[in-house]
């Protein structure tokens, strides 16, 4: 099994929860972000997004991404990650394996 490309830069692995239909893999955003001025304050709400599937099983990647405030104006601060399809709750690199499959 193979993660989209930089996920685990980003984000350490908390559990795997392995059943008949499906792998859920549960992931926190790391907190190292290198700015003194920003601290991290909690989570956003988890997002589920669907990957490409393992030995006929579904895999769900379950994605809690982390915000900073910064110390000073109070501005909330997160990342852009490019991990999920817009408009969609699939990965991108399974998005453009689908598209070729229609094509």
């Amino acid at each position: 099994m193979r993660l989209p490309s930089g996920l685990l830069d980003y984000f350490d692995i908390l559990k795997v929860e392995d059943s008949k239909a499906q792998i859920k893999i549960y992931l926190e955003e790391k907190n190292n972000l290198d700015n003194p001025l920003y601290e991290s304050k909690g989570f956003y709400p988890h997002v589920l997004v669907n990957d490409f599937p393992v030995r006929v099983k579904a895999l769900l990647l379950d994605l809690r991404r982390r915000r900073w405030i910064h110390k000073q104006s109070g501005d909330y601060l997160s990342r852009d990650f490019k991990i999920v399809a817009e408009g969609t709750r699939i990965t991108q690199e399974f998005a453009s394996f689908l598209k070729g499959l229609h094509r």
